[in-house]
């Protein structure tokens, strides 16, 4: 099959489309090409096209322009199926359709419930536009030819608009983040690794490094979402105790993984949060460290279940401190619990089960066309 990828928001390398459901389609004797649009320019990389629709001036010249950009670069690859990766290309989709193509939508959010969590803008102009989005969503999807999940939970939305529908989840890649790295040569670090946002509590886990009792520090991989937000959370007497390593690649992630004795991911119990499965978590997982995490019901299954972290309050910065103090100050339990999550993606949190799924729904998609 040729398959076209499109992002009118995601980077070209980004994990879940390139790394893994490019690569891994293209593995599979498929002809995979990518449509972003940051500006970098056309190239080849790993036997995979990547086409440049030109990068967007701001949020509002992504949402309105880039679209009809990807779609004219999207025109030029005579293609099987079209896939897309943000909801703001479901109307070129709809176009994709009206002039005979076959197109998928990759839903890596919730978008309504997304909508919903927005702070910068008042509770009523929130629920309008996350329902009008939610009507047209309902709309558009039955019209396209299947819909791929990031979560089980968006599955089950999803199946109920079209039921050509499977969750592909973004799991870890089995042995990436894994370290022969020995026990003893661990340090009194925990790690946070990811977009950096107040939604995803970064203030309260700023406040909870100023109120650790051991000798803790906390390594921050990733951007702020503002320099607003960055500016406020180094004026917090917290932030003496964090190290701040901006973007990281992936090697850089692995050597942080290999010094932490746990990863943080206390978002904020917002709608958006609260059923879904970020990737980090899986990654720390994989990378044999336990989890601090919010304790929100899906998630408690996952980590409590797995007896791989501890989980917490994330409003409650006292609670995280205390949870980081556990973990430093008992290194047998930061084993036990880190050999339990690694198991764990061993045996069914990874992206080869995913890989799997993906490729028979869309030979799924080509038998169908076929008959």
């Amino acid at each position: 099959m040729n398959i076209v990828h499109l992002t009118s928001a995601h980077p070209r390398f980004d994990i879940r489309i390139f790394h893994k459901m490019c690569t891994s389609l293209a593995a599979h004797g498929h002809a995979v090409s990518l449509v972003v649009a940051d500006g970098k320019g056309d190239e080849v990389r790993g036997g995979l096209q990547i086409l440049d629709a030109g990068a967007s001036r701001g949020r509002l010249d992504r949402m309105s322009r880039a679209p009809g950009r990807v779609l004219q670069r999207a025109l030029t690859l005579d293609a099987d199926f079209y896939h897309l990766h943000d909801p703001e290309l479901i109307p070129i989709g709809l176009k994709l359709k009206s002039m005979g193509k076959r197109v998928v939508f990759d839903s890596h959010e919730d978008v309504p419930k997304q909508i919903l969590g927005k702070s910068y803008l008042n509770k009523s102009t929130l629920w309008l536009l996350a329902n009008v989005f939610g009507i047209f969503e309902y709309w558009a999807c039955r019209r396209l030819d299947g819909v791929i999940a990031a979560t089980p939970f968006i599955r089950d939305k999803f199946l109920g608009i079209n039921p050509n529908t499977v969750d592909i989840n973004n799991f870890p890649m089995q042995g990436e983040l894994a370290t022969d790295a020995a026990w003893n040569n661990k340090q009194a670090e925990v790690c946070y690794v990811g977009g950096i946002g107040q939604i995803r509590g970064i203030h309260e886990v700023c406040q909870a490094m100023g109120l650790v009792k051991s000798n803790a520090r906390l390594n921050l991989c990733g951007g702020f979402e503002s320099a607003a937000l960055e500016q406020s959370v180094r004026a917090m007497p917290g932030w003496q105790r964090v190290d701040a390593h901006g973007f990281v690649n992936r090697d850089g992630v692995r050597n942080v993984l290999s010094r932490s004795v746990a990863g943080l991911v206390t978002f904020h119990p917002l709608p958006n949060h609260v059923d879904a499965q970020p990737n980090k978590m899986f990654e720390y997982m994989s990378a044999g460290i336990p989890v601090i995490a919010s304790d929100f019901p899906l998630w408690r299954n996952i980590i409590g279940g797995n007896d791989c972290g501890l989980l917490v309050d994330p409003m409650n910065p006292q609670a995280i401190a205390e949870a980081i103090d556990y973990l430093v100050l008992n290194p047998q339990e930061v084993q036990r619990m880190g050999a339990n999550g690694r198991r764990a993606v061993d045996a069914r949190y990874n992206w080869e089960v995913e890989e799997k799924k993906l490729l028979a729904f869309y030979e799924r998609l080509l038998a169908g066309v076929k008959s």
